[in-house]
């Protein structure tokens, strides 16, 4: 997530998905096909970025340099407003973007994660895992401008669930059960790695170059999120489709619960 002043960088993470694997008959490791179908809830979620990025064009804001009071109107978030009763600025700030670069660079990555972790996490958990681990970002960013006494930072951007999706995977990647030849596996689960790692280096950013806003708080609460999330997940993995989706409904509910538990914290803490 960045704000207003400028889109942030991203390294993506390479090589081919390893399948499906969610369920009693799990395939062998196949190459990854381009099919909508193959990722329906991935193409979803950047369709409706895309969507919102398209709308808000038409409706007069500059593609490539929208203002701070643009991004505000179309939802991004706002320490002020969302302790005034906004909360929801904590999930349409994940779908709002500061120009079109920003919008590219986080749909190339959320592209190439999503078609790695769908298959493992099927279309309904990969929007869950997107929309819990963004709103899981923004809160966090929200205590630390509370912390620094920053009231007015806007703030917006799908970088924070992207990289809450590369937390789960690395944590679901580590399943040695996975029917996954062990040098791929550690090749993708390295993959993933390096992607977290130096796009957090790249949020320090901000301290080399200051015209550059990139708010790594995000970063890290949707990439701990992400963490915190695989691990109920993993024993699950391969004993059945049917034990491993109610695995994972329990998860994102109890998750669902402790992010409304915390923003009410950080409400009261305030």
């Amino acid at each position: 997530m960045s704000s207003s002043s400028q889109p942030e960088g991203e390294i993506l993470p390479s090589g081919d998905p390893p399948g499906a694997y969610i369920a009693e008959d799990i395939p062998a490791p196949r190459r990854r096909t381009r099919s909508i179908l193959s990722a329906p809830g991935t193409y979803v979620l950047v369709g409706i970025n895309c969507a919102v990025f398209v709308w808000m064009v038409l409706h007069g804001v500059d593609p490539a340099s929208p203002t701070p009071g643009q991004l505000i109107h179309f939802g991004a978030n706002v320490p002020a407003f969302v302790l005034q009763g906004q909360w929801y600025r904590l999930l349409t700030a994940t779908f709002v973007h500061v120009g079109l670069i920003h919008l590219l660079t986080n749909m190339w990555c959320l592209w190439n994660l999503g078609l790695l972790g769908e298959p493992l996490l099927g279309p309904w958990g990969m929007v869950a895992v997107y929309l819990l681990t963004g709103i899981a970002g923004n809160l966090l960013s929200l205590l630390v401008n509370i912390l620094m006494r920053d009231f007015i930072s806007v703030g917006a951007g799908a970088s924070g669930a992207v990289f809450g999706i590369a937390g789960i995977l690395i944590v679901l990647l580590s399943n040695r059960k996975l029917p996954i030849p062990p040098f791929e596996l550690n090749r993708l689960r390295r993959s993933v790695i390096q992607f977290a790692g130096l796009n957090l280096v790249i949020g320090l950013a901000t301290i080399v170059l200051p015209l550059i806003r990139i708010d790594n708080s995000a970063h890290v609460g949707g990439f701990l999120s992400g963490l915190a999330l695989g691990v109920p997940l993993v024993p699950r993995m391969t004993s059945g489709r049917a034990r491993y989706l109610a695995r994972q409904k329990l998860t994102f509910a109890v998750a669902a619960l402790l992010l409304a538990l915390f923003g009410h914290w950080i409400a009261n803490f305030r």
